[in-house]
């Protein structure tokens, strides 16, 4: 994911996990968008056809759609498919967080006219945004976990938020939870395909004997 505040994220020195999505191209925020409140940025409509996927983990409140097989890219872990998903950020997530982050910044804030660990007020703001684009993130990276994906690298394996995250953040009430919708390419993770395979041939063996007795 693109970061919105890099100055801000220099400033405090913080790691992120920006490095999982390669830089997607999110839409330039406009002077009206500017000013929309989180209830006023809808989801993107769901795309036809694809296949439903079931989570090898549960994970309320998302899903995962294969859509098509990406001939253009190739990877040694298997074939690459295009993927939809949609899922819900939780609201305690955004808050811890913001929570690190405003203690991070106590040790290594550093903003011009301000003493060093003071984060003033302007920043507020900025931390919260910060605090959801990172939650995404991480929620991006638990669907993929959950639903048997691995992300491949490069350019090819961008994830892209179709919601406009910088609108959204600009009208996010902290302990709120946050909906999104994102697609990318990935494959299927074969050690995760091979333990699901081995569960199955368990099952099955476990039926026999049950019907034998």
């Amino acid at each position: 994911m693109k970061p919105f505040f890099p100055f801000f994220a220099a400033l405090l020195s913080i790691h992120t996990s920006w490095s999982f999505v390669q830089q997607p191209a999110f839409s330039t925020l406009s002077r009206n968008v500017a000013f929309q409140t989180l209830a006023a940025v809808a989801l993107e409509p769901e795309p036809d056809g694809g296949e439903e996927l079931n989570p090898e983990k549960s994970m309320p409140g998302s899903r995962m759609k294969k859509m098509a097989q990406v001939e253009n890219v190739k990877s040694d872990d298997g074939a690459v498919y295009s993927f939809w998903m949609t899922a819900e950020v939780e609201g305690a997530l955004i808050k811890e967080i913001r929570s690190q982050i405003l203690k991070d910044a106590a040790k290594k804030a550093n903003f011009p006219g301000f003493r060093k660990g003071q984060v003033p007020p302007y920043a507020q703001p900025q931390i919260t945004g910060f605090s959801v684009q990172e939650a995404i993130i991480k929620t991006v990276e638990a669907a993929v976990n959950s639903f048997g994906l691995k992300s491949i690298p490069g350019s090819a394996g961008e994830i892209n938020v179709n919601e406009d995250v910088e609108a959204i953040s600009k009208g996010y009430k902290v302990g709120d939870n946050i909906n999104f919708t994102a697609k990318f390419n990935a494959v299927f993770d074969a050690e995760k395909q091979n333990l699901d395979d081995e569960t199955k041939e368990e099952k099955v063996i476990d039926v026999r004997v049950a019907s034998e007795e």
